[in-house]
């Protein structure tokens, strides 16, 4: 068994991680171990983290890679704990308007493209959700999605729009599958799509659609808020359909999200002249 077997097995069995998150942590690990070894001293850990937070990365990257090397060092029997670097809170922008996401509607290819676009536009689930989905989890007749094991492996419901519905029905009746199935799979080896395929489907989409804004499946998470926002929607429908557990999250979702700000503005903003 090589190390990096072992290291799942561990992070399974003894920490009881999510294969998402083992993945994760496994990759972070092929970088670290490239640079540092497969058995780095605390100093040489030490150093690496202070690079790290130094560098330009995202500060999800940072942090990801700091618990996948804390958990890899408990593996190897050399346990420690870094300290944790205070989160921005960046002013959502760059966000699809609905124009945009029709055009990339339309650019669609192919009706696989199209559902996997309409399903991240108008329930705003995330990637890995996308691509865990089952056939018996899209509620046709309720114009809805069931979640299960979603973020903090919780279950929820997330509304589509009829059209959305009609849609999905029609990729189906193209490529069938049975109640089980994955929605969404690879075209030759039938796989389970990974996070990284939906990635490449949209960012090449958007070159065909002519978008000239940076494209990720996250994104239509984004855009979904602030048109929902935009079109007058409640803070608590919208935390019903984001499924966030606390409000507080929702709440600065929308309140980092400039157009929305300035929209509200327009809106009551008294009359002089």
């Amino acid at each position: 068994m090589t190390t990096q077997q072992a290291f799942a097995r561990y992070l399974i069995a003894r920490k009881g991680l999510q294969p998402v998150t083992v993945n994760g942590y496994i990759s972070s690990m092929r970088r670290f171990t490239r640079q540092l070894g497969e058995r780095p001293t605390h100093a040489e850990a030490e150093r690496f983290v202070e690079d790290l937070y130094l560098s330009n990365y995202s500060y999800s990257h940072k942090m990801n890679t700091v618990l996948a090397l804390e958990q890899y060092l408990a593996f190897i029997g050399a346990p420690t704990r870094f300290g944790r670097q205070k989160k921005p809170r960046p002013i959502i922008k760059d966000t699809l308007t609905e124009g945009e996401v029709a055009r990339l509607l339309y650019a669609s290819r192919t009706i696989r493209q199209k559902a996997i676009v309409a399903l991240l536009s108008y329930s705003g689930i995330r990637n890995f959700e996308l691509c865990t989905l089952r056939v018996r989890n899209v509620l046709f007749t309720q114009n809805a999605v069931r979640i299960v094991c979603g973020k903090g492996l919780k279950d929820g419901v997330s509304e589509i729009t009829p059209e959305c519905t009609q849609i999905l029905i029609e990729y189906l009746q193209a490529f069938p599958r049975e109640p089980d199935d994955f929605l969404f799979t690879t075209l030759i080896r039938g796989n389970p799509l990974a996070m990284c395929d939906v990635r490449k489907i949209v960012r090449v989409l958007a070159r065909t659609a002519r978008v000239t804004k940076r494209v990720y499946p996250h994104l239509f998470r984004h855009s979904l808020t602030s048109n929902m926002l935009l079109r007058g929607a409640d803070i608590i429908s919208l935390r019903n359909q984001l499924r966030h557990t606390l409000l507080e999250t929702t709440l600065h979702y929308a309140n980092s999200i400039i157009f929305v700000e300035r929209n509200r503005y327009q809106k009551f903003a008294p009359s002089y002249v």
